[in-house]
């Protein structure tokens, strides 16, 4: 099984997650901040991955800091579950819908990250949670994960809907892009010969 644990601790965080690529969707989310766990679970149930996450943060500052540094140790934890990505199908894209909300997501297990976000927000909360954090959690994933990432919502109006499709959306891109094609042979996907 394809997995990897990361504790990442600063003065502002305290992070432990767990993520196995080959699961089954399990999650077990205690970042502190509710609409995160509800996008976390979401993420682990339609990707097929296990997910651990358990985060203490200086939530009395804000949910800043809590919601970027999971989406590093995430990240980190994920690109460690890859290993050299032998095997891996790479590429993948998806359009999510969700209800009047529709977003195109585009993934590249390339090595170089790199984030493309073109999605607004109409409202700066969904709840108690900053609308702005979406982008945040998304570029710090992105970052440490060591993907090229497009995430374009094409329309909506609910902000939470909005935000759901693009976790969603990345759940059901990364499902292909991690899935091992038995073409391969379990080469690297590049003809560097590596990623």
């Amino acid at each position: 099984m394809r997995s990897a644990s990361i504790s990442r601790k600063t003065a502002e965080t305290d992070i432990a997650v767990t993520v196995h690529l080959d699961g089954t969707g399990r999650s077990n989310i205690a970042t502190g901040i509710g609409f995160l766990d509800h996008m976390l679970d979401l993420l682990a149930r339609h990707a097929l991955f296990d997910l651990d996450v358990k985060v203490v943060g200086d939530l009395h500052i804000d949910q800043h800091h809590s919601a970027e540094d999971c989406g590093i140790a995430l990240g980190q934890a994920f690109a460690k579950a890859l290993g050299d990505k032998r095997g891996v199908t790479r590429y993948a894209d998806i359009h999510l819908p969700m209800d009047e909300a529709l977003t195109r997501v585009c993934v590249d297990i390339s090595g170089r990250p790199f984030l493309v976000f073109r999605t607004a927000f109409r409202v700066e909360k969904i709840g108690t949670f900053d609308t702005e954090l979406v982008r945040e959690w998304f570029q710090a994933f992105a970052m440490n994960a060591g993907l090229t990432l497009h995430v374009e919502t094409l329309y909506g109006d609910n902000a939470h809907h909005i935000a759901e499709s693009c976790y969603k959306g990345l759940a059901r891109a990364l499902r292909k892009a991690v899935a091992i094609d038995p073409r391969e042979e379990g080469r690297v996907p590049s003809t560097k010969g590596s990623l």
